[in-house]
Protein backbone atom coordinates (compact mmCIF):
# COMPACT_ATOMS: atom_id res chain seq x y z
CA UNK A 1 0.00 0.00 0.00
CA UNK A 2 2.54 2.43 0.70
CA UNK A 3 4.40 1.49 -2.54
CA UNK A 4 1.60 2.29 -4.29
CA UNK A 5 1.35 5.62 -2.56
CA UNK A 6 4.94 6.27 -2.83
CA UNK A 7 4.67 5.54 -6.49
CA UNK A 8 1.53 7.55 -6.91
CA UNK A 9 2.69 10.98 -5.48
CA UNK A 10 5.40 11.95 -7.88
CA UNK A 11 3.25 10.85 -10.71
CA UNK A 12 0.54 13.01 -9.22
CA UNK A 13 2.83 15.36 -9.09
CA UNK A 14 4.37 15.31 -12.06
CA UNK A 15 0.79 15.12 -13.53
CA UNK A 16 -0.08 18.56 -11.85
CA UNK A 17 2.90 20.56 -12.81
CA UNK A 18 2.48 19.38 -16.55
CA UNK A 19 -0.90 20.93 -16.25
CA UNK A 20 0.14 24.20 -14.76
CA UNK A 21 3.34 24.24 -17.12
CA UNK A 22 0.97 24.34 -20.22
CA UNK A 23 -0.15 27.67 -21.18
CA UNK A 24 -3.68 27.98 -21.08
CA UNK A 25 -5.35 31.43 -22.87
CA UNK A 26 -9.29 31.86 -21.80
CA UNK A 27 -10.64 28.45 -22.25
CA UNK A 28 -8.67 26.83 -24.15
CA UNK A 29 -8.55 23.22 -23.71
CA UNK A 30 -5.71 20.93 -23.06
CA UNK A 31 -5.26 17.79 -25.32
CA UNK A 32 -3.93 15.20 -23.59
CA UNK A 33 -3.25 11.24 -24.48
CA UNK A 34 -2.18 8.19 -22.91
CA UNK A 35 -0.41 5.75 -24.54
CA UNK A 36 -0.26 1.70 -22.98
CA UNK A 37 2.93 1.23 -23.56
CA UNK A 38 3.07 -2.96 -23.07
CA UNK A 39 0.49 -2.90 -25.65
CA UNK A 40 2.39 -0.57 -28.15
CA UNK A 41 5.52 -3.06 -27.90
CA UNK A 42 3.07 -5.96 -28.13
CA UNK A 43 1.48 -5.03 -31.60
CA UNK A 44 4.20 -3.08 -33.08
CA UNK A 45 6.02 -4.25 -36.35
CA UNK A 46 8.86 -3.34 -35.23
CA UNK A 47 9.16 -5.36 -32.16
CA UNK A 48 7.16 -8.65 -33.96
CA UNK A 49 10.48 -7.87 -36.06
CA UNK A 50 12.84 -7.56 -33.39
CA UNK A 51 11.27 -11.26 -31.63
CA UNK A 52 11.29 -13.46 -34.97
CA UNK A 53 15.11 -11.95 -35.23
CA UNK A 54 15.90 -12.93 -32.04
CA UNK A 55 14.80 -16.31 -32.70
CA UNK A 56 16.58 -16.49 -36.04
CA UNK A 57 19.29 -15.57 -33.94
CA UNK A 58 18.85 -18.06 -31.25
CA UNK A 59 16.82 -21.18 -31.83
CA UNK A 60 19.67 -22.75 -34.05
CA UNK A 61 21.31 -22.89 -31.08
CA UNK A 62 18.73 -23.71 -28.95
CA UNK A 63 18.34 -26.79 -31.13
CA UNK A 64 21.95 -28.08 -30.96
CA UNK A 65 22.04 -27.97 -27.32
CA UNK A 66 18.97 -29.72 -26.80
CA UNK A 67 20.64 -32.58 -29.02
CA UNK A 68 23.64 -32.41 -27.59
CA UNK A 69 21.93 -32.75 -24.57
CA UNK A 70 19.54 -36.04 -25.63
CA UNK A 71 22.93 -37.58 -26.96
CA UNK A 72 24.92 -37.00 -23.49
CA UNK A 73 21.44 -38.59 -21.70
CA UNK A 74 21.83 -41.42 -24.11
CA UNK A 75 24.94 -41.69 -23.41
CA UNK A 76 24.12 -41.80 -19.11
CA UNK A 77 21.41 -44.12 -19.96
CA UNK A 78 23.84 -46.63 -21.74
CA UNK A 79 26.35 -46.46 -18.69
CA UNK A 80 23.67 -46.87 -16.29
CA UNK A 81 22.78 -49.80 -18.21
CA UNK A 82 26.00 -51.34 -18.89
CA UNK A 83 27.96 -50.40 -16.11
CA UNK A 84 28.15 -53.75 -13.87
CA UNK A 85 29.38 -55.27 -16.79
CA UNK A 86 32.03 -52.58 -17.85
CA UNK A 87 36.01 -53.13 -16.64
CA UNK A 88 36.77 -50.43 -13.91
CA UNK A 89 38.54 -48.44 -16.08
CA UNK A 90 36.12 -48.24 -18.95
CA UNK A 91 33.18 -47.67 -16.16
CA UNK A 92 35.59 -44.81 -14.95
CA UNK A 93 36.82 -43.09 -18.17
CA UNK A 94 32.66 -43.71 -19.02
CA UNK A 95 31.69 -41.47 -16.30
CA UNK A 96 34.37 -38.88 -16.45
CA UNK A 97 32.92 -38.32 -19.90
CA UNK A 98 29.15 -38.16 -19.17
CA UNK A 99 30.63 -35.61 -16.32
CA UNK A 100 32.53 -33.71 -18.40
CA UNK A 101 29.86 -33.28 -21.10
CA UNK A 102 27.69 -32.05 -18.17
CA UNK A 103 29.74 -29.10 -17.30
CA UNK A 104 30.32 -28.34 -20.74
CA UNK A 105 26.43 -28.48 -21.78
CA UNK A 106 25.20 -26.36 -18.55
CA UNK A 107 28.09 -24.02 -19.39
CA UNK A 108 26.98 -23.39 -22.85
CA UNK A 109 23.47 -23.07 -21.89
CA UNK A 110 24.65 -20.42 -19.59
CA UNK A 111 26.67 -18.12 -22.59
CA UNK A 112 23.15 -19.05 -24.90
CA UNK A 113 21.29 -17.68 -22.12
CA UNK A 114 23.37 -14.87 -21.60
CA UNK A 115 23.98 -13.74 -24.90
CA UNK A 116 20.22 -14.16 -25.72
CA UNK A 117 19.45 -11.77 -23.02
CA UNK A 118 21.79 -9.26 -24.38
CA UNK A 119 20.90 -8.92 -27.73
CA UNK A 120 17.06 -9.11 -26.33
CA UNK A 121 17.73 -6.33 -24.00
CA UNK A 122 19.78 -4.51 -26.99
CA UNK A 123 17.50 -4.97 -30.07
CA UNK A 124 14.08 -3.92 -27.28
CA UNK A 125 16.17 -0.64 -26.27
CA UNK A 126 16.25 0.18 -30.17
CA UNK A 127 12.38 -0.96 -30.58
CA UNK A 128 11.38 1.01 -27.43
CA UNK A 129 13.77 4.47 -28.17
CA UNK A 130 11.81 3.95 -31.97
CA UNK A 131 8.08 3.74 -30.64
CA UNK A 132 9.23 6.91 -28.24
CA UNK A 133 10.20 9.04 -31.46
CA UNK A 134 6.99 7.72 -33.48
CA UNK A 135 5.15 8.92 -29.66
CA UNK A 136 6.06 11.84 -29.75
CA UNK A 137 5.45 12.59 -33.99
CA UNK A 138 2.13 11.55 -33.45
CA UNK A 139 1.06 13.58 -30.18
CA UNK A 140 3.30 16.61 -32.32
CA UNK A 141 1.61 16.04 -35.31
CA UNK A 142 -1.94 15.44 -33.37
CA UNK A 143 -1.47 18.22 -31.23
CA UNK A 144 -1.19 16.94 -27.99
CA UNK A 145 0.16 19.05 -24.99
CA UNK A 146 0.81 16.18 -23.05
CA UNK A 147 1.15 12.15 -23.63
CA UNK A 148 1.76 9.92 -20.15
CA UNK A 149 2.49 6.67 -20.02
CA UNK A 150 3.68 3.88 -17.56
CA UNK A 151 2.65 5.04 -13.84
CA UNK A 152 -0.89 5.59 -14.87
CA UNK A 153 -3.35 4.21 -12.19
CA UNK A 154 -6.17 5.37 -14.76
CA UNK A 155 -6.85 6.25 -18.27
CA UNK A 156 -10.48 6.75 -20.24
CA UNK A 157 -10.34 5.44 -23.46
CA UNK A 158 -10.98 8.90 -24.40
CA UNK A 159 -7.49 9.97 -23.86
CA UNK A 160 -6.10 6.20 -24.53
CA UNK A 161 -4.34 7.25 -27.81
CA UNK A 162 -2.65 3.57 -28.24
CA UNK A 163 -4.87 2.29 -30.67
CA UNK A 164 -4.43 5.42 -32.91
CA UNK A 165 -0.89 5.34 -32.14
CA UNK A 166 -0.24 1.75 -33.34
CA UNK A 167 -2.22 2.13 -36.58
CA UNK A 168 0.14 5.26 -37.42
CA UNK A 169 3.49 2.64 -36.69
CA UNK A 170 1.85 0.27 -38.55
CA UNK A 171 1.36 2.48 -41.44
CA UNK A 172 4.35 3.76 -41.04
CA UNK A 173 6.04 0.47 -41.74
CA UNK A 174 4.09 -1.24 -44.05
CA UNK A 175 4.82 2.11 -46.46
CA UNK A 176 7.34 1.13 -49.06
CA UNK A 177 11.01 2.28 -48.13
CA UNK A 178 12.23 4.60 -50.55
CA UNK A 179 14.14 3.48 -52.94
CA UNK A 180 18.02 3.64 -52.90
CA UNK A 181 19.19 6.51 -55.03
CA UNK A 182 20.78 4.55 -58.47
CA UNK A 183 24.67 4.40 -58.05
CA UNK A 184 26.77 7.23 -60.14
CA UNK A 185 28.16 6.64 -63.50
CA UNK A 186 32.17 6.05 -63.43
CA UNK A 187 33.43 8.83 -65.50
CA UNK A 188 35.10 8.08 -68.51
CA UNK A 189 38.04 7.29 -68.87
CA UNK A 190 39.57 9.52 -71.46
Amino acid sequence: MTNMIRHSIPCALLFGIALAAVPVAGHAEVKLGYVNTGRLLEESPQARAAQQALEGEFVPRQRELASQQKALQEKADKLKREAAVMSEADRTKAEREVRDGETNLSRRFTELQEDANLKRNEEFGKVQRALLQEVQAYARANGYQLVVSDGVLFAAETVDITPQVIAAVKAKAAAPAPAPAPAPAPAPKN
